[in-house]
């Protein structure tokens, strides 16, 4: 891996930009390799460098520890070859790390890498073959855009021909062909991100990384080159990891995603099952805007909210048939009339486009966000009465209870 920076991780470690074949701290050849546990997926097999399937990726029983801060415990997570996995998660749940592992940054006290069924947990990580673009652009500025992308294979001494006209395609690809000669300070932000992307791929790694490589962009911006990075990987056919605190980032660019969550893995699934199917509260709240709304359970499978009975998909068997639980819904999933008196007061009306969220007070400590095409919300001002109703008939629970109802009754 040809490395150009080594950035700090929020769950400890980092440095200062250096050239490259750096390989962070050293990998512990005595960590402890267990076997694939029972039940992990097993991806298929990939065509390694330069093919066209991609090289599967496994992370078995990974842990990692800084100082009393344990960034992995035991974090397990297979990606198929040739697929655009999203590491997603607020800051310090281990997904950097993650990354780093991978890449032979960190070295895990326990656990094993599998890149294409190799375990690499030992291997340096100038010698893993993966590319990796950071958050800052890390590209030399005594450097013109072409000699940054092809500073890779100058290291692996590929012949100046060679090493120029691969640079140029990947410039060509990234649309920056016209700018090989100028220096990085005479690029915008989004073009010199390309340009290290440019680089990364020069080397025809069998892994690409990218460790939130948009958070420094505008808006615009991180929505045009999120266009190019998947644009290139579907075409290139490689395996990549996004890290992104950013779900809406990780939702629309990604194959599946993972959510971790304290160095453990929470839920790894495809955007749409992520957000419509969340296994747990945490990554429904996460994911997403979620409602919470208390209720009642009553049975196996079964809680009442918002005076209808319905599913709760979630419900375990302990809890017990008329305790209080929350039920988390989504601003879709809640719809609203119009009723002069009813206990539901518009309390503000967001514009949105096509769509218009409405606060909706049901009680002084109670507010609901509700999603309306905005046709139908402007009929309903801030004052308005509405009645609140639900429109699912599957439902997530949480029964650690964190809303707080008028006299400990569901609405």
């Amino acid at each position: 891996m040809t490395v150009l920076s080594h950035p700090n991780d929020g769950a400890g470690g980092g440095g200062r930009a250096h050239a490259s074949g750096s390989t962070g701290r050293a990998p512990m050849s005595t960590a402890r390799r267990p076997a694939r546990p029972a039940g992990a997926l097993v991806p298929g097999s990939g065509a390694g460098a330069g093919g066209h399937s991609g090289t599967p990726v496994e992370m078995v029983e990974l842990s990692c520890q800084f100082g009393n801060i344990r960034a992995l415990d035991g974090f397990s997570l297979a990606i198929g070859p040739g697929e655009l996995l999203a590491l997603l998660g607020p800051s310090g749940c281990g997904k950097t790390t993650a990354l780093r592992v991978l890449a032979g940054f960190e070295a895990p006290i326990g656990g094993q890498v599998l890149v294409d069924g190799q375990d690499v947990v030992g291997v340096p990580a100038q010698k893993r073959n993966m590319g990796m673009v950071f958050q800052g652009y890390s590209l030399f500025p005594n450097m013109t855009v072409l000699e940054n992308v092809a500073f890779g294979l100058r290291l692996r001494k590929v012949g100046t021909a060679q090493r120029r006209a691969r640079a140029m395609n990947l410039l060509e690809m990234v649309e920056l062909a016209d700018r090989s000669g100028h220096y990085p300070h005479e690029l915008s932000g989004g073009q010199q991100q390309r340009v290290a992307l440019a680089r990364a791929l020069a080397i025809e790694p069998r892994v690409l990384l990218l460790d939130e490589p948009l958070s420094a962009l505008d808006a615009k911006v991180r929505a045009q080159l999120r266009e190019h990075i998947r644009s290139l990987q579907k075409r290139l056919v490689i395996t990549t990891v996004f890290v992104t605190h950013d779900q809406d980032e990780a939702l629309s660019l990604a194959d599946r995603v993972a959510v971790m969550r304290q160095g453990r893995l929470e839920q790894v699934a495809t955007p749409a099952e992520l957000y419509n199917r969340p296994e747990t509260p945490f990554v429904a709240e996460f994911v997403g805007t979620m409602n919470r709304l208390p209720g009642r359970a009553l049975g196996p499978g079964r809680v009442e909210v918002l005076g209808r009975e319905v599913e709760a998909r979630n419900l375990p068997g302990s809890v017990a048939a008329g305790a209080l639980v929350d039920v988390l819904l989504r601003p879709e999933e809640i719809t609203v009339v119009a009723a002069p008196g009813a206990r539901g007061i518009v309390s503000s009306v967001t514009f949105r486009g096509a769509q218009s969220r409405l606060d909706v007070l049901l009680s002084a400590d109670l507010l609901v966000k509700v999603d309306l095409p905005s046709s139908a919300a402007s009929a309903l001002p801030a004052g308005s009465g509405v009645e609140v109703a639900l429109a699912s008939d599957n439902v997530l629970v949480d029964p650690a209870r964190q809303t707080i109802s008028l006299a400990e009754e569901p609405v």
